[in-house]
């Protein structure tokens, strides 16, 4: 069953050192564009990530330090990269947690202008977990009655992923429709305010603190009680498109205090 585009939708899967953004880097990339005549262009990379790649991630990928040494760094690749992704919405498996956030903070460190705020995001694994609950090779069994062969290969992750969904459409006709609008609103789960998930909206809409000792909170009744919170987390370890919106808030309740302040004389 055909998805419904609008625009191009590219499916892509990251490799990388390890899993906390902000530190670790991609060392494979690859992206599987889809367009809304239904064909198709692959984009697979490695990519040096200037740093050890850890023993239990090239066991795991079978991706060694030998294998990425020659190869460019984010920062020599991104304009090839920003130029192939430009106008598509995103999808993935486990990709609104990891592979976005991921992909965005590594524009972010190399210094290009990377908009995340139009696109639309399909999770496949969200789509997987509200329907069935499995793993990825599991899915690709389910779904597509297959065996995943080279797990944890970038290109080989992504193609069963694109499989994955296409199945999904089919096997659940009239329960999930199959524009790219429709599937951004079906695996987001979240109400988030960040890619991370630091911060999530609640009901009236109000950006709330998601982890650590103020969970719960509103941003901006933090901000009031212990201003040293913004400065705490713009220096910790957390994503830059993180640190990104966090600033937007702090610099929004700097203006309405200026404005109460100046509006009360």
């Amino acid at each position: 069953m055909q998805i419904i585009l609008k625009r191009p939708l590219a499916f892509f899967d990251l490799e990388s050192t390890g899993l906390t953004i902000g530190l670790d880097r991609i060392i494979e990339i690859s992206v599987l564009k889809l367009f809304p005549d239904n064909s198709r262009e692959m984009f697979t990379r490695k990519v040096n990530p200037e740093m050890p790649i850890p023993e239990l991630i090239t066991n795991l990928t079978g991706i060694s330090d030998a294998d990425v040494k020659d190869a460019p760094t984010f920062a020599q690749l991104g304009q090839e990269l920003l130029e192939f992704l430009d106008n598509c919405d995103f999808a993935g498996y486990n990709s609104n947690k990891f592979d976005v956030p991921m992909l965005v903070d590594e524009f972010l460190r190399t210094g290009f202008n990377f908009d995340i705020a139009n696109r639309k995001l399909i999770d496949v694994q969200n789509i997987f977990h509200k329907m069935e609950q499995r793993t990825l090779s599991a899915a690709y069994k389910f779904y597509c009655e297959k065996d995943l062969i080279n797990a944890h290969s970038a290109e080989a992750d992504i193609i069963a992923t694109f499989e994955i969904l296409e199945a999904q459409l089919e096997r659940y006709t009239g329960k999930i429709e199959k524009d790219v609008d429709s599937l951004h609103k079906f695996t987001n789960m979240f109400n988030t305010v960040d890619l991370a998930g630091r911060m999530v909206y609640n009901e009236k809409g109000e950006e709330i603190i998601n982890f650590g000792k103020h969970k719960g909170k509103t941003v901006v009744s933090v901000f009031s009680s212990e201003p040293s919170y913004y400065d705490w987390l713009m220096k910790g370890d957390f994503p830059r498109q993180t640190k990104a919106v966090m600033k937007s808030i702090w610099d929004r309740y700097q203006v309405s205090k200026l404005q109460e302040k100046f509006g009360s004389k």
